[in-house]
């Protein structure tokens, strides 16, 4: 992996998020690129823009936005200093959505805070911005955990769907640092009888990139088992299917995933087929 973006909104640094995401462009060697995003443009078109003619309320705001985009600009880029991490920075066109879409298209992995939203009223976990970006990236997807302690083991969430092989062979590409961890493969079914999907084939795939694989089944109801497993657990990196399919669709619809997502405090890589 050489190229990582994620996510910033050009008014706010989340430290938290740029914290997981200077260890990721560290542990893989890859340079990280901030991609500021908001409803307004960068800070040299917004001063191209703010002409002569317009009202004094208005150019003082204009002012102060792009101070502040200033100020969250060195911030981000002292952050990453400070952390011997590689950076630059892109700034989307004012669509949110649609600029970091384009960004990702070029980029190895994007990591996106699951609170980010640009709407002015509270929205749950993870905002409707973040569903659309799950739903259309180009590339995989990291969400950071809320705080990060490090990682002692994978959680490959399996059901022997395309989507979910596709992304645990993302994941190792992506990640060959991590093929000395602890892997476990975990797979629910509502039946008592069914054995586990192509056990010798997804097994004889891992078996080549990961030294310790585990299997682990789990009977009932996929996303209200997936919830109780991942509850209380630490240091794992949860890796599942395209946003949208079984287990990672249901996994957002829960209702209770604002809970929960805050609650397991884990990395969760999302990757498309």
């Amino acid at each position: 992996m050489e190229k990582v973006i994620v996510a910033v909104d050009a008014n706010q640094v989340n430290i938290q998020v740029l914290d997981f995401a200077c260890f990721i462009a560290k542990l893989t060697h890859s340079k990280l690129i901030g991609i500021f995003l908001g409803e307004t443009e960068s800070p040299e078109m917004q001063a191209k823009e703010t002409i002569t003619g317009v009202g004094n309320n208005v150019l003082m705001e204009a002012k102060e936005s792009i101070k502040q985009v200033d100020k969250s600009i060195y911030f981000f880029k002292e952050a990453c200093r400070n952390r011997a991490t590689n950076c630059s920075v892109h700034f989307g066109k004012g669509e949110p959505v649609v600029d970091i879409i384009k960004e990702s298209r070029f980029a190895d992995l994007l990591i996106v805070d699951p609170e980010m939203s640009f709407r002015d009223k509270k929205e749950g976990v993870p905002s409707a911005f973040i569903k659309e970006v799950l739903s259309k990236s180009e590339c995989p997807v990291l969400i950071p955990p809320f705080r990060f302690d490090g990682i002692d083991e994978i959680l490959f969430a399996y059901d022997g769907s395309p989507s979910s092989v596709f992304a645990i062979k993302q994941f190792t590409y992506l990640f060959p640092e991590l093929t000395d961890k602890k892997l476990i493969v975990l797979e629910v079914n509502e039946n008592d009888e069914v054995p586990v999907i192509e056990k010798e084939k997804i097994g004889e795939l891992l078996q080549m990139h990961f030294s310790a694989i585990g299997f682990k089944q789990l009977r009932g109801d996929a996303s209200n088992e997936l919830f109780s497993y991942l509850l209380g657990k630490k240091n794992i990196f949860v890796v599942m299917g395209a946003f949208g399919r079984s287990n990672l669709s249901a996994f957002f619809k829960h209702s209770t995933a604002e809970l929960l997502l805050k609650t397991i405090n884990l990395p969760v890589f999302i990757a498309h087929h």
